[in-house]
């Protein structure tokens, strides 16, 4: 049986082996060069070819695919692959360059368009209603203090504290805003049918509203200036001569314990026949007829009365001589309190 030799190491490659002995195939190597260049993990080997457009120092982008030529060494899928992590890699388009602002980083936390925190937002509000208490007391406190104590002192408080009347005159409007109808705009109709030549005071003007909306003459006083035109005065003294003023109004402005007093000084400064307009809130009337009454005594007669609405009576008086002297007993009006809500 003839001998079988071997073949030299490096021949086993290329010739077939001896039967029952398992052939081995030679590995084939991957292009591990160019697979990693196309992903961007190694530069190519110098000995592939440089993609058209880049230049083999930097990563920047190439040039577009269009006009670039196809990288060698590369599948179909590989090239998809490539163009696909360029496109995403772009900017969208319309993102940055809209604005005018070129590409840079994301705008930061806290911008004009974030929202406020809920704590804050509920901190702010819970202030404002504390606030809103705190103001709503203190009108409460100088309302109360206006309806129980005369008229002098009403104006001594507010003499040592402006801003306290500028705080009441506000909750008085907050209050009275609710109301259907103002009782100011009730005065302004009458007086609008009357003649302009007309001499009007107005006792407790406010912030002159009635003065603003009528062509008369229009004297207007209060406890404190929130107009040029008033005229800082105790109600029961108005600086005004006697019988020199046709009308004289008193708008939701009888307050004080000394009303027959204060009533008394509008008789003074009318004309006879002049007029007196009286609008008060309707539920401080304990007894109308007793009022009524009781402003006969004082030198007034009664011209129309208007009870229809809820909220407040329009009253007119004509002056017919002078006040009487002795009190009025029926000239009482309950305070105009407010509750605690």
């Amino acid at each position: 049986m003839p001998t079988q030799t071997r073949a030299p190491r490096g021949e086993r490659g290329g010739c077939p082996g001896p039967v029952g002995t398992a052939r081995r195939r030679p590995r084939k190597r991957k292009k591990a060069g160019g697979l990693r260049a196309a992903a961007g993990e190694l530069p190519a080997r110098p000995d592939e070819p440089r993609e058209v457009g880049k230049r083999p120092d930097t990563d920047g982008p190439a040039e577009p695919a269009e006009e670039a030529e196809k990288p060698a060494g590369l599948s179909r899928r590989q090239r998809r692959n490539r163009q696909k992590r360029q496109r995403q890699q772009e900017p969208p388009a319309g993102s940055d360059g809209e604005r005018g602002s070129g590409p840079g980083p994301p705008d930061p936390p806290g911008s004009a368009e974030a929202a406020p925190e809920p704590r804050s937002g509920r901190s702010a509000a819970l202030r404002a209603r504390m606030e809103e208490r705190l103001l709503g007391a203190r009108f409460r406190y100088l309302n109360q203090q206006l309806y129980t104590g005369s008229s002098r002192d009403a104006a001594r408080l507010f003499r040592a504290d402006p801003a306290a009347f500028h705080l009441y005159h506000r909750g008085f409007e907050r209050q009275v805003r609710r109301w259907p109808e103002r009782p100011v705009q009730r005065i302004v109709r009458y007086l609008r049918r009357r003649p302009a030549s007309l001499v009007v005071a107005d006792f407790g003007c406010g912030d002159c509203t009635l003065a603003a909306s009528v062509r008369n003459q229009v004297h207007c006083f209060d406890l404190v200036p929130l107009s040029p035109r008033v005229t800082v005065c105790d109600m029961a003294k108005v600086p005004l001569a006697a019988e020199s003023v046709d009308v004289a109004v008193f708008c939701l402005a009888l307050m004080g314990t000394n009303l027959q007093e204060i009533l008394g000084e509008a008789n003074r400064v009318l004309k006879l026949g002049g007029t007196l307009m009286v609008a008060e809130v309707a539920s401080r009337f304990e007894d109308i007829h007793a009022f009524l009454k009781a402003m006969t005594q004082l030198g007034f007669r009664t011209v129309s009365k208007d009870l229809s609405s809820s909220y407040f009576y329009l009253l007119e008086f004509a002056k017919k001589g002078p006040a009487r002297p002795g009190p009025a007993p029926g000239l009482r009006l309950r305070p105009c309190l407010y509750k605690r809500r």
